[in-house]
C-alpha cells in the first residue's frame, strides 16, 4: 500500500508537501520525480519486494515512462512471465514494475489484463499526457483537481488541500447526500472542484483538457445452471481468490467475526496454506452487539492464532483522528471499530484480509429483503398501508441493535420515502425532517435529487429482475464509496494494507452470472454462498443471522459521549447556521430521554461538524 500524489508542473516543494501529508499510507519510503510539465510523489508501505528496487517513481529504460502506483498487482507474476516473453527486462521483483511494460505492450488497454486493487498514475512524457486509473471495484481511491489548465491528484483530499492552486470550498449537494445516505457518492465531494475518479474509470490528461472512460462494467446477464453445478464452481472461484492474496513479503492475518463473509476468507486460507494465520476479533460489553464466541468457535476450528479486542467506549481523540483520516464526512456506524482493530492487528501483521464486499455480491443486507416486502406491501389497498406506516413509527425504540420493532420501524421509514430502489433503507432522513432541519429549503427537493443518485445507478435492462439491479446499484454506487472507502482510509491510517478476495473482479464477474433466487433464496440472505460453505465451516455459523460491523453509538449518544455530541453541536456555529437550530436541540432532547432514536442524524451531524472544523474553518 502507499500514497500517491502530483500535479502537472514542476514544483519539488509543493509535491513534497503533498505527500507528507499522506505519510502515515506509507512510512517506509519516499520518493519524487519532478521535470518540466510534471511533479510526481510517492509514499510506500513495502509489502512485495522490500528492497531500495521497490521505491517509486519507477521508470522504464529510457526514462519515457514514470508512474506512481498504489495497491498490489495480484497476478503480477502470471502478467510479468508473458512480459519476458516478449522480451521485457525486469530491474525488480515488485509487482508494480508490470504496469509499465504492459503499458509498453498495450496502451491503457493493459488494464484489463490486471487482477488486483489499485490506484496509478503513469507519465508519458513522449506524449505529454498523464493518465490516472482506478481498480474495477473501487478498492483504491483516487482524487483529482482541475486547477485553470493544471491537474492535481492525490490518494487523499487532504494531499490535494496542501496544494495552494486548489480552493476549499463546499459542494452543497455533496452534504445534502450525506445527510442522507451517510457517504458522499462519486465523482462528488465534500469539495467543489474536487472530484473522486469512479471505480472501473482511468482519466486522460493532455492539452489542459481531461478525459475519463469507463473501461470495465459488470455484466447483466444470468445463466442457468443446476445449483450444485454453481456451489462447486463458486467454491473453486473463492479458493482462487483467496490463494492469489496470499502473496506477501511481510507478516499476514485476517479479521474474523464470525460471519459467513470473514469465515469464508479463513476456511479458504487454511486450504491454501497448513502454516500459522494470524486472525483478530472485536467486541463490546454492551449485550447483542458482541461477536467474539462465533468467531473463537470458527478460529478453534481453523487452528488459528486468535486475537481478541474488546472496544471500550470511543473517546473524542479517537473520533477527531478518524474524521481527519476520513477527509470528508463520513457516519457509517463501523469506521471507527474498524480503525481501532486495523490499529490492533498492526501490531502483528502488515498485511490482512477481510470478508468485505460479500454482503454486495451475495445478497447479504437486510435492505435488499426490504425491497422484496415492500413489493408484497404494494398489494394491499392505500389506507391500510399508511395505516401500518404511522403504527410503526409510533412504536418505541428498542435497546438491541435491530430486534422486531426496531426493523419494523426502519422497514416503513424507508417505504415512505419516494424513490431510490432498495437504497431507501440505506437513507436516513425523511421529508418532514429535512424540512424541519434545513433552513429555508423544500424537504421533497432535497429527497428528490439526493434519492436520484441512487436511481441513476442502478441500471435498467429488460433482462434483469430487480434484485439483479439492485446488486449492480450495490456494487457501483454504494461499495466504492462506503465500505470500501472506509477499509481503505482506517486501514492506511495504521499503514496496514487490507486484501478483500471476494470482491476479485473474477469472482464478481462469475457471481454475477448466477440467478438472484439463488443469492436471496426467500428470505434467506447469501443463500448459493452458504451452501456452498456449510460443510467447511463449524455448525451453526454458515446460516446464523447477520450481525454487521457497527458499535452500539445509539447508547454512547445517551452516556459516555452525550456532553461530547451537546459541545461538538452547540459550539459549532456551521450547524447552527447552516441548520434549525431549535430542531437540532430537540432531536438531541428525544434521543437523549430515549423517547426516539436519532442516532443516526445526530451522529452524522457531529461528523459534519468536526468535518468543517478540520477542514474548512478559519483555522484549518
Amino acid at each position: 500500500m502507499c500514497g500517491i500524489c502530483g500535479f502537472t508542473w514542476e514544483d519539488r516543494q509543493a509535491v513534497q508537501a503533498m505527500a507528507d501529508e499522506i505519510a502515515h499510507r506509507g512510512p517506509d519510503q519516499s520518493g519524487y520525480h519532478c521535470t518540466p510539465g510534471i511533479s510526481l510523489g510517492h509514499r510506500r508501505l513495502s509489502i512485495i519486494d522490500l528492497s531500495e528496487n521497490g521505491r517509486q517513481p519507477i521508470t522504464n529504460e529510457d526514462g519515457s515512462l514514470w508512474l506512481l502506483h498504489n495497491g498490489e498487482i495480484y497476478n503480477f507474476r502470471e502478467v510479468k512471465h508473458w512480459l519476458e516473453s516478449r522480451g521485457h527486462v525486469f530491474r525488480s521483483a515488485s509487482d508494480s514494475e508490470v504496469i509499465l511494460h504492459a503499458y509498453e505492450e498495450e496502451g491503457i488497454e493493459c488494464l484489463r489484463r490486471f487482477n488486483g486493487m489499485f490506484a496509478m498514475a503513469l507519465w508519458d512524457a513522449g506524449r505529454q499526457r498523464l493518465l490516472l486509473a482506478r481498480d474495477r471495484l473501487g478498492e483504491k481511491p483516487l482524487y483529482y483537481c482541475q486547477a485553470g489548465d493544471q491537474l492535481v491528484f492525490a490518494s487523499e483530499i487532504k494531499a490535494l488541500l496542501k496544494n495552494p492552486r486548489v480552493p476549499r470550498r463546499i459542494d452543497e449537494a455533496a452534504l445534502d447526500c450525506f445527510l442522507g445516505f451517510e457517504f458522499i457518492p462519486a465523482p462528488m465531494t465534500a469539495f467543489a472542484g474536487i472530484r473522486a475518479l469512479p471505480a472501473g474509470h482511468w482519466l486522460e490528461w493532455a492539452n489542459g483538457s481531461a478525459n475519463i472512460r469507463q473501461y470495465w462494467r459488470l455484466g447483466q446477464q444470468s445463466e442457468e445452471r443446476p445449483e450444485k453445478e454453481w456451489s462447486e464452481a463458486l467454491r473453486a472461484q473463492l479458493e482462487r481468490a483467496v490463494r492469489l492474496r496470499l502473496e506477501s513479503d511481510v507478516p499476514l492475518g485476517a479479521f474474523l467475526s464470525g460471519g459467513i463473509d470473514s469465515s469464508t476468507v479463513v476456511a479458504m486460507m487454511r486450504r491454501a496454506s497448513a502454516g500459522p494465520i494470524r486472525t483478530f476479533a472485536l467486541g463490546y460489553k454492551e449485550a447483542g452487539f458482541s461477536e467474539f464466541s462465533y468467531a473463537k468457535k470458527v478460529a478453534n476450528h481453523f487452528g488459528t492464532v486468535h486475537n481478541e479486542l474488546l472496544i471500550d467506549p470511543i473517546t473524542p481523540e479517537i473520533i477527531e483522528k478518524a474524521v481527519w483520516h476520513l477527509d470528508q464526512p463520513f457516519s457509517e456506524f463501523s469506521v471507527l471499530p474498524y480503525f481501532l482493530i486495523c490499529r490492533k492487528a498492526r501490531e502483528h501483521v502488515t498485511v490482512c484480509l477481510s470478508g468485505e464486499g460479500g454482503d454486495e455480491v451475495f445478497v447479504g443486507y437486510d435492505r435488499f429483503k426490504a425491497s422484496r416486502a415492500e413489493r408484497y406491501l404494494q398489494k394491499l389497498p392505500a389506507p391500510l398501508r399508511r395505516a401500518a406506516g404511522t403504527l410503526a413509527a409510533s412504536l418505541p425504540d428498542r435497546p438491541q441493535k435491530k430486534g422486531a420493532l426496531n426493523s419494523l420501524r426502519r422497514f416503513f421509514q424507508g417505504a415512505a420515502l419516494p424513490a431510490g430502489g432498495h437504497m431507501r433503507w440505506q437513507y436516513f432522513l425523511s421529508a418532514e425532517m429535512a424540512r424541519d432541519l434545513f433552513r429555508g429549503r423544500s424537504g421533497e427537493e432535497i429527497l428528490a435529487t439526493t434519492l436520484a443518485w441512487a436511481d441513476r445507478a442502478a441500471p435498467t435492462s429488460g433482462n434483469q429482475d430487480n434484485l439483479e439491479r439492485e446488486i449492480l446499484c450495490e456494487l457501483s454506487f454504494m461499495m466504492p464509496e462506503n465500505p470500501l472507502m472506509k477499509v481503505d482510509k482506517m486501514s492506511m491510517a495504521c499503514a496496514l494494507e487490507i486484501r478483500a478476495p471476494l470482491i476479485d473482479h473474477e469472482l464478481v464477474e462469475f457471481a454475477n452470472r448466477i440467478p438472484s433466487r439463488l443469492k436471496l433464496a426467500g428470505w434467506t440472505t447469501k443463500s448459493i454462498l452458504k451452501k456452498t460453505m456449510a460443510d467447511l465451516l463449524p455448525p451453526g455459523i454458515a446460516y446464523r443471522p447477520k450481525h454487521g460491523f457497527s458499535f452500539p453509538i445509539k447508547h454512547w449518544l445517551r452516556g459516555d459521549l452525550l456532553a461530547y455530541m451537546e459541545d461538538v453541536l452547540s459550539g459549532s456555529s456551521f450547524i447552527r447556521e447552516r441548520f434549525n437550530a431549535a430542531t437540532v436541540d430537540r432531536l438531541i432532547a428525544e434521543h437523549r430521554t430515549g423517547s426516539r432514536n436519532h442516532d443516526h442524524l445526530l451522529w452524522s451531524l457531529v461528523n459534519l461538524a468536526l468535518w468543517h472544523k478540520r477542514f474548512l474553518s478559519a483555522s484549518a
